[in-house]
């Protein structure tokens, strides 16, 4: 099977709780929540549909609890699906990638994708240094020689900004925008074909926020890695992504060029985001 999309989902949900048979009739963006009131369980992510293409940057934008994050852990094998398919291509073989099993999930997460936290602590292991942790990276990928691993490293590391002198370093070192750029040079160290990004710049100043912005659009560019941007920040989003999804409570409320969405927005919870950002 061959496709010319890195991504292909349908139907996608996750549900946090045991569910009932009124989950979905009481929650969703036409009620405005995404918690059942009767069984209390949070309809994160209900029947999502996307296809990402190569090269592509797509946005995906909305408030706390809209499950954006809950989508990219999914991809990353993060969290577990509830229901629902996704296929990635790497442009030769596919993968079933709910149908793996955990050793293969485990490989593909090496050696194909490339995911960048919010939270720093979560993308990088603050006991080893900042090289160590794009080392650790290419172990898994069976780099074996220890030359080629350091030389990976330091070339990845300066690439991105960090001071080749500073990459024996903890992260514990280093200021949040710079553990970013350590976990941007993680998250690139094996030529993923795919990066998922998730808030990024949240809680980093206006200047540091540029530069990183600035790095991932140059890095972008010369790969050509297909990326995806979950933010909340527009700005964020009119930057980077080409085509931006809006999700509400779980659902995808509208979808389009980016320029369209952010300058004209069709649906009212879209139109809310907009405005608040003015």
């Amino acid at each position: 099977m061959t496709d010319d999309r890195v991504l292909y989902i349908r139907d996608l949900f996750k549900v946090y709780g045991a569910g009932c048979p009124s989950c979905l009739e009481r929650t969703g963006a036409s009620r405005g929540r995404n918690q059942c009131p009767d069984c209390h369980s949070i309809v994160a992510v209900r029947g999502i549909s996307l296809d990402l293409y190569p090269g592509e940057i797509l946005g995906v934008i909305g408030g706390s609890g809209s499950g954006k994050s809950s989508l990219v852990r999914m991809l990353y094998f993060d969290e577990t699906p509830s229901a629902g398919r996704a296929h990635y291509f790497d442009g030769r073989k596919h993968w079933d990638l709910f149908s793996l099993n955990p050793a293969q999930q485990h490989r593909l997460r090496n050696e194909h994708l490339g995911m960048v936290y919010q939270n720093p602590h979560l993308g990088l292991n603050f006991g080893y240094s900042a090289g160590g942790n794009v080392a650790e990276r290419l172990l898994m990928n069976h780099v074996d020689s220890y030359g080629a691993i350091r030389k990976r490293a330091r070339q990845l590391l300066e690439r991105i900004g960090v001071p080749v002198r500073r990459m024996d370093e903890s992260p514990a070192a280093f200021s949040g925008g710079m553990q970013q750029r350590v976990q941007i040079a993680k998250a690139l160290a094996t030529h993923p074909h795919l990066v998922l990004l998730d808030e990024i710049t949240t809680g980093l100043d206006v200047s540091v926020q540029a530069r990183i912005l600035d790095l991932i659009l140059e890095i972008q560019e010369e790969s050509k890695t297909a990326m995806m941007v979950v933010a909340h920040d527009l700005g964020v989003i009119r930057l980077l992504a080409s085509r931006t999804l809006v999700m509400h409570s779980g659902q995808i409320v509208e979808s389009g060029i980016t320029d369209q969405i952010l300058e004209d927005p069709q649906h009212p919870y879209t139109q809310e985001l907009v405005g608040a950002a003015l």
